[in-house]
């Protein structure tokens, strides 16, 4: 089976929309009815889209170096910095925020749930893309003719 395409399952392509609607709409409800300045709530906000597309952009470029794809170091450096300054920027904000304990790991929470959902969906695009390019049925048998 080494070698052979496999297409996601079902489960898992579903799972994976489920965190990244999860992770992203509960982060962005908490700061909807949060008490917090609205310059305050455009930089979670920001942090969170700054960070799932640097979460996808990086698994994006892993994905084309593990296919034989050229991405340049440069970009691949530039991936890994923008996920760690994210996360960085999130640490800062909510370490100085003056919210709950509770409030600040609901959204630590819910910004990792939806960077994990966005790599996982990336992932399955990207998958079900090769798979059906590799022209092999979905129960593993012979290509479709």
């Amino acid at each position: 089976m080494y070698g052979q395409i496999q297409k996601p399952t079902a489960a898992f392509i579903g799972t994976s929309w489920l965190a990244l609607l999860v992770g992203a709409s509960t982060y962005a409800i908490g700061l909807w009815n949060a008490e917090m300045q609205l310059n305050e709530k455009g930089y979670y906000f920001t942090i969170l889209l700054y960070g799932l597309f640097a979460a996808v952009s990086l698994q994006k470029s892993v994905r084309d170096r593990m296919e034989g794809i050229k991405v340049t170091g440069l970009y691949f450096g530039l991936c890994w910095l923008s996920v760690a300054i994210c996360m960085l920027l999130l640490t800062i904000g909510l370490w100085n925020a003056t919210l709950a304990p509770s409030e600040k790991g609901f959204y630590a929470m819910a910004f990792l749930l939806s960077l994990f959902g966005g790599v996982a969906v990336q992932k399955n695009v990207r998958d079900i893309a090769l798979f059906e390019a590799s022209g092999q049925s979905a129960d593993g048998g012979p290509p479709r003719l």
